[in-house]
């Protein structure tokens, strides 16, 4: 996924994920820290030893948030992780007439939106899966039928992995 900090575009992918403690990779480089909510947009991080206190509030398109950290502002604007995966598929599939949800990043499946045999029209969402905190709602490309759920709520979801296939 890729994140705008202020005027920085930086690559971000969740590495691994385990209760509080959270493994990342930004432009490459691995950070461990650990992030406790405390309430509504407030968190703690530990990092490296040092403790932070940040407060994040969600813009009403959903994919901008402003962060305050130790007296600092930071504006943080979210790729939408489906479009970026939609956008590095090949073109020339020989399978045209099948198409899958995948999961992006590990994670946990909140919601199934859907069920097997539903009829969807392009943009509809499918399934919400949480990730650092974060629940992303991916929708179909297309119009659609789901043919297949292969995961149920609340199943831990590894990156690459296909939640609902459709045809």
């Amino acid at each position: 996924m890729q994140a705008k900090i202020n005027d920085r575009t930086c690559e971000i992918e969740l590495v691994n994920k385990d209760e509080n403690k959270v493994e990342m990779s930004i432009d490459g480089k691995i950070y461990s820290i650990d992030v406790v909510m405390s309430e509504s947009g407030f968190c703690s991080i530990l990092y490296d030893g040092l403790s932070f206190n940040a407060e994040a509030v969600k813009q009403n398109d959903g994919k901008k948030y402003s962060i305050t950290t130790n007296f600092q502002h930071f504006d943080v604007e979210l790729s939408d992780p489906q479009k970026k995966y939609l956008r590095g598929r090949k073109k020339d599939d020989s399978n045209e007439d099948q198409d899958a949800i995948m999961s992006l990043m590990p994670g946990k499946v909140v919601r199934i939106l859907v069920a097997e045999g539903d009829r969807l029209s392009q943009g509809d969402g499918a399934v919400v899966v949480e990730a650092m905190k974060m629940q992303n709602t991916f929708t179909v490309s297309r119009d659609c039928q789901v043919k297949k759920i292969a995961v149920a709520e609340g199943d831990s979801v590894n990156r690459n992995q296909v939640l609902i296939t459709l045809e």
